[in-house]
């Protein structure tokens, strides 16, 4: 039987929110903080005990984790609002936040520095796999901190995979969607090549589905409506995944290709790719939006004639 643990639970919006019900429900207690009114109320009626700050909710806690926007706000959480002081000695600190490598590291020196332990978990499965609880999470820290954080883990997620030292986490996590955001291009032009040359997209679906064009951009988050009813594509392309969150991940890998000298001509296209349809029409959509992006002399919300499935 896993014995419960009591969590400080900090940032709860569309990630964070439904990770700390989860943990709720597999018997944790947890106290959450949220700088949004609106958020903290709304984790409330899953069961989270709201805390008046990020220090009183991490005073009672055994394990404190973090879902923040970028590194800056991990570290400043850390060390100038005080979370570290405000911790009991010994505090495991998992932060699943999407931040850069040198962030994560440096986040893991401060919490060693004040006498706790750290995990950087980034995650994998967007707002869908954080509601149903079968998040991927990457981790970078020792073994020991990666085992005493797997019940809580394995409350939250499906996977969990110890990728190796400081860091590595959100090495993995950065590599990974790079991997993502450069199939969702392909097939995505693959999708409008089939449209220009008369083939229709359930047809390309069930032949590449099946051969070696298959992949997870494919299968399940699919760019066109129909062929995968569950994907965005067939609600608007609501986000599962935002596209802006796409961008900001791939800026991090452009940032580490740049920085290690790594030829990576595909990942740097796709990061340019991101960066410009997140900050334009694709501000509050799925990243599988980028079709809309490849069709020539597409316009208007609806991506032009060939959005229905028929080629034009």
């Amino acid at each position: 039987m896993v014995t419960s643990s009591t969590v400080a639970f900090i940032g709860l919006g569309h990630m964070g929110g439904p990770m700390a019900a989860n943990l709720v429900k597999a018997g944790h207690r947890v106290l959450g903080f949220d700088l949004v009114p609106g958020l903290l109320a709304a984790a409330a009626t899953a069961g989270v005990e709201p805390a008046g700050s990020a220090v009183g909710a991490v005073t009672e806690a055994d394990v404190v984790i973090t879902m923040l926007p970028a590194g800056r706000h991990v570290l400043a959480l850390y060390r100038e609002q005080g979370v570290l002081a405000a911790a009991r000695p010994g505090t495991l600190f998992v932060d699943c936040s999407t931040i850069d490598v040198a962030d994560a590291r440096a986040a893991h020196t401060a919490v060693a520095e004040a006498g706790h332990r750290s995990l950087d978990a980034p995650v994998s499965g967007g707002v869908v796999g954080a509601e149903a609880g079968t998040l991927t999470f990457m981790a970078g820290g020792g073994a020991e901190e990666f085992a005493a954080a797997g019940p809580l883990l394995d409350a939250m997620g499906r996977k969990a995979v110890h990728c190796g030292t400081a860091g590595a986490g959100q090495a993995a996590k950065i590599c990974n969607n790079m991997i993502l955001a450069v199939s969702m291009i392909g097939v995505s032009e693959a999708f409008v090549l089939a449209e220009s040359l008369g083939l229709d997209h359930q047809a390309l679906y069930d032949v590449a589905s099946t051969a070696s064009g298959q992949c997870w951009a494919l299968t399940v988050n699919c760019p066109v409506p129909g062929p995968v009813p569950t994907s965005p594509a067939n609600r608007d392309y609501q986000p599962g995944f935002a596209a802006p969150l796409m961008a900001k991940d791939l800026g991090l890998a452009a940032a580490a290709l740049r920085a290690g000298g790594v030829a990576a001509p595909l990942g740097l296209k796709a990061a340019e790719l991101y960066a410009e349809f997140a900050a334009g029409d694709g501000a509050g959509l799925d990243f599988s939006a980028i079709v809309r992006t490849l069709r020539p002399g597409a316009t208007g919300p609806e991506g032009g004639a060939h959005e229905s499935g028929t080629p034009a």
